[in-house]
């Protein structure tokens, strides 16, 4: 497979220079043979699997970032689609990447080993194909730079309210595109979150204590809280998109098909 071989193409809103991350590590280290060896690995595998499925579009995550504590596998997700090089197939993916160090963030398209290639925390990857209903109306929309980032906001939060406008994380933009491209009357933010709760998409609820939400606020620019309802907040219960549960709400609504691993 030669996706493996695609630099990174930041789409027309994201022309931006500094480091990004979403879902993984922040901190500058040097690549080891390794990590370069495991990422171009799953980069590989991930993209044999989709060939294999049969699908041209499909979400694809990653683990970047140990999230157990929360009862959480997966850190970041991405809309990944089957596009050709030369007549052969080639497998890219666009997904919205936090400017490190910032409150800031734009959407990247990106072959599988810039998606993989990073000191993930488990080298594996999560892959649902998307039914085909799905399939070509989100295919349009990811290969069109202006619809893919229509719905995008740049004030990033990591732990985003999923009804509120104030601020969007990676995994909440990925599900509002998909929400304006499956309904021809989204025209914005607020419709495509209305559509979500009709399609009976539910967040996770991450229970945070006060002591740890101030901390998270004071010494992270990409975290904040004031875009939840004050009684949840206050009951430590903070509504946020991650991708188990947008895995979940795939196969539930017949959106998607099973959650399958790939290593």
């Amino acid at each position: 497979m030669t996706s493996h071989v695609f630099t990174a193409l930041a789409l027309a809103a994201a022309l931006v220079a500094g480091p990004a991350q979403a879902g993984r590590s922040c901190q500058s280290r040097p690549l080891s043979l390794q990590t370069l060896q495991q990422g171009l690995a799953l980069a590989e595998h991930t993209a044999r699997r989709l060939e294999a499925s049969g699908a041209q579009v499909a979400v694809i995550a990653r683990n970047g970032q140990d999230l157990s504590r929360y009862g959480l596998r997966y850190s970041h997700l991405g809309l990944a689609y089957r596009d050709e090089q030369a007549g052969r197939p080639v497998w890219r993916v666009v997904h919205k990447l936090n400017h490190c160090g910032t409150a800031r963030a734009a959407v990247y398209r990106q072959g599988f080993a810039e998606f993989f290639l990073d000191d993930l925390h488990v080298f594996e990857a999560g892959i649902v194909p998307l039914t085909p209903r799905v399939q070509q109306p989100l295919l349009a929309a990811l290969r069109d730079n202006r619809r893919a980032t229509t719905l995008h906001t740049p004030a990033y939060n990591m732990v985003a309210y999923p009804w509120s406008v104030r601020y969007q994380q990676s995994n909440q933009w990925a599900i509002e595109t998909l929400a304006s491209a499956l309904e021809p009357a989204v025209r914005n933010r607020e419709q495509a979150q209305a559509w979500l709760k009709l399609q009976d998409y539910r967040p996770t609820t991450l229970r945070i204590g006060a002591l740890t939400r101030l901390g998270g606020r004071m010494t992270a620019a990409n975290i904040a809280f004031d875009d939840h309802p004050n009684d949840k907040r206050y009951a430590d219960r903070i509504e946020t998109v991650t991708v188990d549960s947008v895995f979940r709400w795939l196969e539930r609504s017949g959106l998607g098909r099973h959650e399958e691993v790939v290593r």
